[in-house]
């Protein structure tokens, strides 16, 4: 009697197992991204690569990668530059903490936006580039990263631990900020890392790689409609961050560095006067006009800030009744 061979139906059943596996994984994968079995999620938009799009940036999205569509931005940076260790590490401007403030009303678009909105801004603005999108793996790799972090912050119960480490919150100063003293500071404490020119250093000769120490001002730095080109938010991050590792500067010299770092060149964006379609609701220290206040551009940029804090809370009062 000849016994019939089971070898190809072994193979067929592994295949089966197999494709049962990757199917599986697939709509995991879709799920935690938001997506379906019907509309999935593509593959590449995992949140390693999320990941992996803020700490190397411009690998991905720069201005030398190879496919000319994947160049959203004009500058080398990388999110990373502020966001340290992709987001996740403790601390000022760390991302953990972001999804539970999305969505919000956003004063300078006068609407409700989104964490993918908040993400185009930074492209726009902080990156100096162009808006991601929203449907784009690298826009729901980007959330899907951010939002995993912030699910892992929130069981550990890591968003809400005091960061060892961290010095005290920033006061501005009560004065304009010292461009003649934060430009020796910068080459007393900053240059070794950012150069004394402000070019930042290059992770390698081939500027695909971007920055080991960001530039803070010409073409590679963030625009002047991003958040850090003002100069309170630019002194909180310094005064909490830098220098990397050693975070000792007083609120004076993180003020007056960071007054200057933001009077030098650097790319300037279009059509920045549609900011804060309510403009009692633009921050004192926009770097850049129109205001409804008597203050000088000059003041705006560089303070001093309580008496334009002062008028704004005035403004804010209900009038008195007769």
């Amino acid at each position: 009697m000849n016994t019939p061979n089971l070898r190809p139906l072994g193979l067929i059943a592994a295949l089966c197992l197999l494709l049962g596996a990757i199917t599986i994984v697939s709509t995991v994968r879709a799920s935690r991204l938001g997506g379906s079995p019907a509309h999935p999620i593509p593959t590449i938009a995992t949140e390693d690569y999320g990941r992996k799009l803020l700490a190397e940036t411009p690998e991905y999205l720069g201005p030398d990668v190879a496919d000319p569509k994947m160049r959203y931005m004009n500058g080398r940076m990388s999110c990373g530059s502020c966001h340290l260790g992709a987001g996740a590490e403790p601390g000022t401007l760390s991302l953990p903490d972001s999804v539970t403030k999305y969505p919000r009303f956003q004063p300078r678009v006068g609407a409700i936006t989104t964490l993918e909105d908040r993400i185009n801004e930074c492209m726009s603005r902080s990156m100096n580039g162009r808006p991601l999108p929203k449907s784009s793996p690298e826009m729901l790799a980007i959330a899907a990263y951010i939002r995993s972090i912030g699910a892992e912050a929130a069981a550990s119960g890591a968003s809400r631990k005091k960061v060892v480490g961290e010095p005290a919150g920033f006061k501005a100063p009560a004065r304009a900020a010292d461009l003649t003293h934060g430009k020796k500071l910068l080459e007393e404490k900053c240059a070794s890392c950012h150069g004394k020119d402000g070019a930042g250093l290059l992770a390698s000769a081939n500027p695909i790689h971007g920055y080991a120490f960001p530039p803070l001002w010409g073409p590679d730095s963030f625009n002047n409609g991003a958040g850090m080109h003002r100069v309170l938010t630019a002194a909180r991050f310094i005064k909490a961050r830098m220098p990397l590792g050693n975070a000792t500067l007083t609120d004076d010299e993180a003020f007056d560095l960071s007054g200057y770092i933001n009077s030098q060149p650097r790319p300037e964006m279009a059509n920045l006067d549609q900011d804060y379609p309510d403009k009692k609701t633009k921050p004192v220290d926009s770097g850049y006009g129109p205001f409804i206040d008597p203050f000088p551009l000059s003041q705006h940029q560089f303070g001093p800030f309580p008496p334009m804090d002062a008028y704004y809370k005035a403004l804010a009062k209900p009038a008195a009744k007769k």
